[in-house]
């Protein structure tokens, strides 16, 4: 078949096989990543990278990478920030075009006036070890013009998985027979080679790069042998620095095949009793629309949240049904939640952010800025 007659929308069942695999299936370093996706999807492997190939030149693949746990890897948080109106767009740009250090950027906002509501604008941040989120946050808020901005780190990871293809259709309530697992957050230290491997190891794949020994390349590029980059990655991984190999696709804008994944995006938030963080993020981290879930501490702007998620759509009444889903659930077994809002995205872009310290260096320099001023005091 040639390339230009191979199907590259998501309603092709072929396409849909592999993407319920490739999303969000393929966990940790595997030394033959899409023999993987092959092997669980039961799609040939030349089908297999074909069609990945395709679909990634057609638009409906985004990107094609490894992924890395990158809060065990630099410090991060979900940043907040209150923003006069007429400044929003102009932030926004700046925030995705020139922050490398930034991954998400989206606008969101609540049904009514409540509290938090007034942050319109929010990113994922990462500064690598030894340098400080708070100056580097407000050296944004100057930037920007912002008035204010909110720091919230993960204290702990109950999901993470963007799966839209096999989260489509799925009933409210879905959930696992246990509670997630809450997975908590601890830097690992890196030498030189590691930090050179891990670098080369999260580039973007282009779609000649997708074949069958698809990690030989990256080897070479890094000065090491084949045998030596997967040693050290397997190693990655065992210490919990690698996420896992994926197909993304676009969140919300429309495909040139005209089709849209979702078309919401809902950030929750649920206030529970302190002491009781990790039991209540397990239960909500259970539910298997969950793309995200942390606890997080909101402070007082947000009335003390500290339990989010992340829940993706195509239809905003199911999203809140998923989310009433929830919250009986939390109820139910005596969990009780003190306040709970629904932040709705707007404007998204996502970029995988930077976290190589010697990347914050650099950034240091055309920024005309002493990098010792922006280590932690």
């Amino acid at each position: 078949m040639n390339s230009t007659d191979t199907p590259v929308d998501l309603a092709d069942p072929i396409n849909r096989q592999i993407l319920e695999i490739s999303e969000d299936r393929i966990q940790g370093f595997l030394r033959d990543p899409l023999g993987e996706i092959a092997r669980l999807s039961g799609v040939d492997l030349p089908v297999v990278i074909e069609r990945i190939q395709a679909m990634l030149r057609g638009g409906t693949i985004r990107r094609v990478r490894q992924t890395l746990l990158a809060t065990n890897l630099a410090k991060g948080a979900l940043v907040a920030w209150e923003i006069p109106q007429e400044k929003l767009d102009s932030a926004f740009t700046t925030l995705f075009e020139d922050d490398p250090f930034s991954g998400h950027v989206v606008t969101r906002s609540t049904d009514a006036d409540s509290p938090g509501s007034t942050y319109k604008l929010w990113t994922t941040l990462k500064v690598p070890q030894g340098y400080a989120m708070e100056k580097y946050a407000e050296h944004w808020r100057e930037r920007i013009g912002a008035r204010h901005f909110r720091l919230m780190p993960a204290k702990r990871l109950f999901a993470l998985g963007v799966g839209h293809m096999r989260r489509r259709g799925m009933p409210s309530g879905s959930k696992s027979d246990d509670p997630a697992v809450a997975t908590e957050v601890s830097i690992v230290d890196l030498n030189e080679l590691e930090w050179k491997i891990l670098t080369t190891l999260k580039r973007e794949f282009e779609p000649e790069e997708l074949t069958g020994n698809i990690w030989a390349p990256r080897a070479e590029a890094a000065g090491v042998s084949l045998e030596e980059f997967c040693e050290i990655a397997e190693d990655l991984n065992k210490r919990k620095v690698i996420g896992r190999f994926s197909t993304f696709l676009e969140h919300v804008k429309r495909l040139a095949t005209g089709e849209r994944v979702t078309k919401f995006n809902a950030l929750f938030h649920w206030a529970v009793p302190a002491g009781r963080e990790i039991e209540a993020g397990s239960e909500v981290g259970r539910h298997h629309i969950m793309t995200h879930a942390y606890w997080r501490e909101g402070g007082p702007e947000f009335r003390n949240v500290n339990v989010m998620g992340v829940v993706h759509g195509t239809d905003k009444s199911m999203v809140m049904e998923h989310k009433a889903a929830i919250d009986a659930h939390l109820e139910s077994i005596g969990i009780p939640v003190s306040y709970t809002n629904v932040f709705w995205g707007g404007r998204s872009e996502i970029k995988p952010s930077e976290i190589s310290p010697v990347a914050f260096v650099e950034w240091c320099a055309a920024n005309n800025i002493d990098p010792e001023s922006m280590k932690v005091d």
